[in-house]
């Protein structure tokens, strides 16, 4: 059982790397790989995705990768492995990103990523620190307790075309999605590496995730 987080330029993956190997020891011990080997990928069992920055850039540097996109989709996609997205990693799953013109996303979770829109002016974007996270019944987030907080840095957000994909919201002057969900692919629009109890939880979920 190997998790591979893919390293395609854009992510903090010292950090995502740290938290995934604390977790993994401290449940069934697979390995933790950082990786831009499209073969490692499709040996992998469970396949994180992290991404900082613009989402314009961000599929650049995914599709600059040869054949990243396509072990991504042979793997998880249409394999079933095990996915998850962090921040902008998470935001590609959409069809597509409004960030600087129109981008084309992954689409494997329809729907578009937009530009937060907080209707207090006195909340500034991008949307940085702590906040509440709401969400239902999902593996994911087993054994958290509502209103847990998470930790975000961002200026945009996806909307999911299905509004069942969310799985998680919190609240910035407007309802911001903070996870999606779909059969064996998900994402989080916060920081799990930086989320402490919270995300250190929600990794280990991942890692005993059998969707």
């Amino acid at each position: 059982m190997t998790v591979a987080i893919v390293d395609y330029g854009s992510g903090n993956l010292h950090s995502a790397e740290k938290a995934f190997l604390r977790m993994s020891r401290e449940g069934s011990g697979e390995p933790v790989i950082v990786t831009a080997d499209p073969e490692a990928v499709r040996r992998a069992d469970r396949i994180v995705l992290p991404g900082v920055g613009a989402f314009a850039d961000c599929c650049a540097g995914l599709d600059a990768v040869p054949g990243m996109v396509e072990a991504l989709k042979e793997r998880s996609h249409g394999g079933g492995a095990p996915f998850l997205g962090i921040c902008v990693g998470m935001q590609l799953l959409s069809t597509v990103g409004r960030e600087h013109g129109d981008t084309p996303g992954l689409g494997w979770i329809p729907g578009e990523v937009v530009r937060l829109a907080p209707n207090d002016p006195d909340l500034k974007i991008p949307h940085m620190g702590w906040n509440e996270l709401s969400f239902g019944e999902h593996p994911l987030f087993a054994g958290l307790s509502s209103g847990a907080h998470a930790y975000f840095v961002h200026s945009y957000h996806m909307r999911p075309r299905n509004p069942e994909a969310r799985i998680a919201h919190c609240a910035y002057g407007e309802m911001v999605t903070a996870a999606v969900a779909k059969g064996n692919v998900a994402g989080v629009q916060f920081h799990p590496e930086k989320s402490q109890e919270t995300g250190l939880r929600l990794i280990a979920n991942f890692l005993a995730w059998a969707p």
